[in-house]
């Protein structure tokens, strides 16, 4: 067998011609960037003092929100603090009473369609829903039963007859899941006040402050502004005025903020054809700006996830997002700007849209076709969390100062500012010869009024 010789190459191969070639390369790639679409949809408003008052008409606050409970051992138990959520717990300042209060909820189980409580019964407890999902249904003009509402975790029943007086249910409260819910007995309320006199003076008081308040404000909360219509002759016109809330809420820009170091010798000598300062800032930037947007909607003090209104929080009937779940958050707010959820949740809500046979709307924002409900786009972002349990929430939103919605704040026009509300600051060179930019972003969000901001809480996304 006879072996036949390699064949010389008669011409220049590529490995050898790629020596001299020159390389055409790519800016340097990132992960994790997002359309950050909240950042560009909300309207921005300049805080040149760093922080910005939200002044708003008096409101007769009555401590409707959510309270918190605990878990252990399969047993669940009011966080004492969060008390102060009922209207006659309101404003109580001895630590040691709300400790008390809390250890005199019973626990109760409900399977799911099981009545809690039922319309036209005297209220004879205040119930807070540990855990599950509960259907509010009353009477109809024609005698017919009607949803009127569905309340998830932490929501309340009944906190009205701690402060006295006879009432009765105005509703029928039915499990719509397995339910865990915490009832203090007026009985067992009435007689702690009986022990304690502060407790009991500060119940009458905040009984005949709430009574009041019912005159004096509208539907709103707001303190009432006095007029007349509709009259003939001379009557009196009423006297009025427009009160202001004597404490208005004040927020500080928040900051985000890194400390970015390039040897002086990798900008000395492999500048071209790419500046790698440059590409280091443009990739930092996008990084803090991803962070702003976190911080806009999760951060604790004015991340928009944490300032929603408990009037405007709603509960899925389903657990799923449905058509009829959106008409009822845009129904809640005039002018609704967009709604904004996790990619996966809109993925979820086209999924139910599909299995009814009905198909979204689209539309297009700075030349971006995007979902769409009522012509009110539904924009996607990462950044609202996904619950372990697999539950997220879907936010809808008034924006502007003239609409008296939602806001973005900044400080612009600092030194070093590379984009509006960012800037880069050198901080010198160290004994290593790295040099140091100080790159921060200053940012905060404002809920002008309650209603501007809405969400559909405990949305599942994993069936």
């Amino acid at each position: 067998m006879t072996s036949t010789a390699p064949h010389p190459p008669t011409a220049l191969g590529v490995a050898a011609a790629r020596t001299l070639s020159t390389t055409t390369k790519s800016v340097p790639q990132m992960q994790g960037i997002t359309p950050r679409w909240l950042l560009r949809m909300l309207p921005w408003v300049e805080v040149d003092g760093g922080t910005y008052r939200v002044n708003r008409r008096l409101t007769y606050t009555v401590g409707d929100g959510y309270i918190t409970c605990t878990q252990a051992d399969g047993r669940y138990q009011v966080v004492p603090a969060e008390l102060r959520e009922l209207r006659a717990l309101r404003d109580v300042d001895d630590d040691e009473t709300l400790r008390e209060l809390a250890h005199l909820f019973c626990q109760q189980e409900f399977a799911a369609g099981e009545t809690i409580c039922e319309f036209g019964n005297e209220i004879d407890a205040a119930y807070v829903l540990a855990h599950g999902r509960v259907v509010l249904t009353g009477p109809g003009e024609y005698g017919q039963q009607v949803q009127l509402d569905v309340l998830d975790d932490g929501s309340h029943l009944g906190a009205s007859t701690l402060l006295g007086g006879q009432a009765i249910w105005e509703y029928t409260a039915t499990a719509n899941t397995a339910c865990t819910v915490l009832a203090l007995p007026r009985a067992v309320f009435d007689a702690l006040c009986a022990r304690d006199s502060r407790l009991a003076a500060h119940v009458a008081g905040l009984g005949a402050a709430v009574a009041a308040e019912r005159t004096g404000a509208d539907k709103y909360g707001q303190a009432t502004i006095g007029m007349l219509s509709g009259q003939q002759g001379e009557p009196t016109l009423p006297g009025t005025y427009v009160d202001y809330d004597p404490r208005p809420r004040e927020l500080e820009l928040g900051i985000a903020q890194l400390l970015l170091r390039v040897h002086t010798r990798v900008t000395d000598l492999y500048n071209k054809p790419m500046n790698q300062l440059d590409q280091q800032l443009r990739l930092s930037i996008a990084a803090l700006r991803e962070r702003q947007e976190r911080d806009l909607l999760t951060h604790h003090d004015y991340g928009l996830l944490h300032n929603i209104d408990p009037s405007q929080r709603l509960c899925s009937a389903t657990g799923r997002p449905t058509p009829e779940d959106l008409d009822r958050l845009l129904a809640r707010r005039r002018k609704t700007a967009f709604f904004l959820a996790h990619p996966r949740v809109i993925a979820q809500f086209g999924h139910e849209c599909t299995a009814r046979g009905i198909y979204p709307d689209h539309t297009e924002i700075e030349g971006k076709r995007v979902h769409a409900w009522r012509n009110v786009p539904l924009l996607p972002s990462d950044k609202i969390p996904i619950s372990a349990n697999g539950t997220s929430t879907i936010l809808a939103m008034r924006v502007g100062e003239s609409d008296d919605g939602v806001i973005g704040l900044r400080q612009t026009g600092l030194p070093d500012e590379v984009e509006p509300g960012v800037n880069v600051r050198f901080t010198g060179i160290d004994d290593r010869a790295i040099a140091s930019y100080l790159v921060s972003a200053n940012h905060a969000a404002a809920v002008l009024v309650p209603d501007a901001l809405g969400a559909l809480t405990e949305v599942q996304v994993n069936r």
